[in-house]
């Protein structure tokens, strides 16, 4: 299993690897499995990179067309194929946009070890239901966050990405000393069941990440905020 110390912050706070620690791809653009890796689903979905502060929520790139996501026991990985990664406010040409490896290929993954906690928003009049990918990141306060959303709702998507996590944390102790309480959280998560009703799900035991550059941790000028509402109560974590 690849370590990925720093999996999806090459630039302003996106999720796109451009080296040998992205998903490896098929020639159609499909993840290629690790050894003993098992595909648990596919989705098509909206996808958009967030910086979420204690009583702000940012939007720092969104991709502009459904993307290919794939949920395995390990890891959730997107691919897009002919599209440009869009970086919000953003006036100077995006530094992420060197040494990128197919042209109009955006590809990205978010491995089992480092969610903290999902964030499930249902759809309404002019928003998408959507499901953010929460983690915690080192030397800051600030959490990067994958969003996942579609007008029909993502609620299988969450259950599915809870399961796997839960899952992934109970069959691989090396990774993480989960405490007994710990455990019995992570193995009700694993067990199914509905979503709470305020759509929020604690991940225990996970890793924080790392940004790749210093420059990371800092907010460029001119970025948008999270649309209204109950989306961006669920992207600044309060409710």
């Amino acid at each position: 299993m690849h370590d990925d110390a720093s999996p999806f912050f090459i630039a302003p706070h996106r999720f796109d690897a451009v080296d040998d620690t992205g998903p490896v791809l098929d020639r159609r653009h499909e993840l290629v499995p690790e050894p003993g890796e098992r595909l648990l689903g596919r989705h098509r979905v909206r996808v958009a990179g967030y910086l979420l502060g204690p009583s702000d929520a940012w939007r720092s790139w969104e991709l502009p067309a459904l993307v290919s996501v794939t949920v395995t026991d390990r890891r959730l990985a997107y691919v897009g194929s002919g599209s440009q990664l869009s970086v919000v406010g953003g006036t100077d040409e995006p530094r992420h946009r060197r040494g990128v490896r197919l042209p109009g290929l955006v590809s990205g993954q978010i491995r089992w070890q480092w969610p903290s906690r999902l964030e499930v928003v249902p759809p309404g009049p002019g928003r998408p239901g959507q499901v953010l990918v929460v983690c915690d990141a080192l030397r800051t306060i600030h959490q990067p966050a994958l969003a996942l959303a579609h007008p029909d709702g993502v609620v299988h998507l969450a259950r599915q990405i809870r399961r796997a996590v839960a899952a992934f944390r109970l069959t691989h102790p090396e990774l993480v000393d989960l405490s007994p309480p710990e455990r019995d959280v992570l193995a009700l998560r694993a067990a199914g069941g509905p979503l709470t009703a305020d759509g929020r799900v604690t991940l225990p035991g996970s890793l924080p990440v790392e940004f790749r550059s210093r420059d990371d941790y800092y907010r460029p000028d001119g970025s948008d905020r999270a649309w209204p509402g109950p989306a961006a109560d669920a992207a600044s974590g309060h409710r």
